[in-house]
């Protein structure tokens, strides 16, 4: 990811080299990653079982916070994508028990479309 995507906000591939750095004992015996999105700092998992939102926190990145949201107790989602004057796309995740939906920001130029697309694969199945 060039310095011009990161301070744009723009979206890329994980590779394999991060996952490894930044989900190392987080994922169970059997579990596979399918598919990582990085959007500035934050990293977007993909795996055979959940979605795993990591949150890298403060100003030099050590903490983090994991969010993981099992494909099953998510109920719905939506998605909106920049506009003309509107910088930003957002996703809502509406899972079970929670009365809000998860709600989460990214600039314009992140592949919000592929993201849903992963998102419906699971979920929809």
């Amino acid at each position: 990811m060039g310095l011009l995507d990161m301070v744009l906000g723009n979206s890329s591939e994980v590779s394999q080299q991060e996952i490894d750095k930044n989900f190392n004992g987080v994922l169970f015996e059997g579990e596979t990653v399918e598919k990582g999105y990085k959007v500035v700092r934050d990293i977007w998992l993909f795996t055979s079982h959940r979605l795993i939102i990591l949150d890298i926190q403060g100003l030099t990145g050590k903490k983090k916070e994991y969010h993981s949201v099992p494909y099953k107790s998510i109920r719905q989602f939506s998605i909106e994508t920049a506009g003309e004057f509107d910088d930003d796309c957002e996703m809502k995740l509406y899972v079970a028990g929670l009365s809000l939906p998860l709600s989460y920001e990214f600039k314009k130029g992140v592949d919000i479309i592929g993201i849903q697309r992963k998102l419906a694969e699971h979920i929809c199945k």
